[in-house]
């Protein structure tokens, strides 16, 4: 292991500011081998502990996992994918500096910004969903719980591999861990918008080119499926994605059935993850 890699991880993390991580080693299906399925494997560790893996982390992805992180549990950051260098120069120019920039690939930036409180979920996905609207991030990703990359390790998709079979270094940028300025009247606005949307009737399932787009429940209700949770999930997410669902909507209508039997939560969570690459995979995405 390089002690490089372990510097840009012990930054990274205490620029978050978690006291308990997860971490997900997410292994893509191998070009030209269909039976090798995606695999993410998850961990959850404390800061300490996530230091002493980073051998075992490098090791890993060494041998083509993909390494992410995201604070365990209700927290105080949203993060940004997707975006342009202009785009976050635009961020700390509006009063919305990130407390920590990762690059993921040459160009290509994920934004940590600390809100300097823990926000609860919806709150926290309304922020994390506004923020990438507003300077051009990834609305797909945009949740309160999405992962993002690690710092000090490889970017293993395969579009990025060099001629040489090398693949580009995460690259942190900057790692200040300070919230940004803008916070108080920003979650002052979001705060209302959600009051309002509570205050609000029922609104009825969204419309697609003037028809009703359906819903998981419409799928679970299709006898061709025959109660069949996993062929209900895979299905509507193939559905979902192709009729520009977000990735975060798609996670919470999985989500809304019991997925206890999937095991404890992580596993529960490894599910819907896999669920949504096949998804992805099917649409040649």
């Amino acid at each position: 292991m390089n002690n490089r890699t372990r510097v840009a991880v012990e930054r990274q993390i205490t620029a978050m500011g978690a006291d308990v991580f997860e971490v997900g080693l997410f292994k893509p299906r191998t070009p030209g081998d269909p039976s090798n399925e995606p695999e993410m494997l998850p961990r959850v560790w404390d800061r300490e502990t996530l230091l002493r893996s980073v051998s075992w982390l490098s090791y890993q992805n060494a041998h083509g996992r993909n390494i992410y992180v995201r604070p365990k549990g209700e927290h105080h950051l949203s993060l940004v994918d997707d975006l342009t260098a202009g785009s976050v120069q635009q961020m700390k120019n509006e009063g919305f500096t990130p407390a920590l920039v990762v690059e993921t690939s040459p160009g290509n930036f994920q934004a940590w910004l600390n809100h300097g409180q823990v926000l609860p979920k919806q709150l926290s996905t309304l922020a994390a969903r506004t923020l990438a609207e507003n300077f051009g991030g990834d609305k797909g990703a945009a949740d309160w719980r999405h992962f993002g990359r690690l710092a000090g390790l490889t970017n293993r998709k395969s579009k990025h591999r060099a001629g040489d079979g090398r693949y580009p270094f995460v690259r942190l940028v900057q790692a200040t861990g300070q919230s940004y300025r803008a916070r108080e009247y920003f979650l002052k606005q979001l705060s209302a918008q959600l009051t309002e949307r509570q205050h609000q009737k029922p609104v009825r399932r969204a419309v697609d080119d003037g028809k009703a787009r359906l819903t998981i429940d419409d799928f679970r209700s299709k006898p061709a499926y025959g109660g069949d949770g996993n062929r209900i999930d895979l299905a509507y997410t193939v559905y979902a994605l192709a009729h520009g669902v977000s990735e975060a909507d798609i996670r919470a209508a999985i989500a809304s059935r019991d997925l206890s039997k999937k095991g404890p939560e992580h596993r529960q969570l490894n599910y819907i993850e896999r669920t949504i690459r096949k998804a992805c995979s099917a649409l040649g995405r």
